[in-house]
């Protein structure tokens, strides 16, 4: 079977930065084709690949995570924060004030805290190279919504905001028979 729209692919894939360094990779991904779920130069990519091929796509930063945003960064005082503010923690919310993303601490230094709202990979070329293990059809009935089941990791998801990189990685989980996706 081949990738189209409504079928449930699954993938391994690596993602490098236009030097050639691996920076993240995760086995065993399954995802609903033609619903934005992933980039959308890697999709239109991977459309009509079968188990096996494998589709390398390089992406600018506009195609991927965004340029660079400098107004997207907040200088705080240390004391505007609880006890316990460190690098890599995420805040959608200081002293009572909402803020429009999450932006997460990038330094403290002198009793200053500098938060970053874009997203870690920001600002950065990628190049991807997918391998398809899987194509399926969407069992009728099957809940295509909702669930955890089917995870796909953040350095391929379509975001209108940018979020902090997780990685998840399902390559242990064991296969199941109603595949879902959320």
């Amino acid at each position: 079977m081949q990738v189209a729209k409504d079928t449930l692919v699954t993938i391994s894939a690596k993602m490098y930065n236009l030097q050639g360094d691996l920076m993240e990779s995760a086995d065993e991904l399954v995802y609903l084709h033609g619903h934005s779920d992933i980039f959308p130069v890697i999709e239109k990519a991977l459309e009509g690949k079968k188990p096996g091929d494998t589709v390398t796509v390089q992406l600018e930063p506009e195609e991927a995570f965004g340029d660079y945003d400098e107004t997207a960064l907040i200088i705080r005082p240390e004391t505007d924060f609880e006890e316990g503010v460190e690098v890599g923690l995420s805040y959608t919310e200081i002293r009572g004030e909402t803020l429009d993303r999450p932006y997460r601490v990038t330094d403290i230094a002198d009793g200053v805290v500098v938060l970053d709202g874009n997203h870690p990979l920001a600002g950065i070329g990628l190049k991807f190279e997918i391998t398809v293990r899987n194509v399926e059809a969407v069992k009728k009935g099957v809940e295509t919504i909702g669930t955890d089941d089917v995870v796909v990791p953040s350095f391929l998801q379509v975001s209108d905001k940018p979020m902090v990189a997780n990685i998840v990685d399902d390559a242990g989980d064991e296969e199941s028979e109603q595949k879902t996706l959320h």
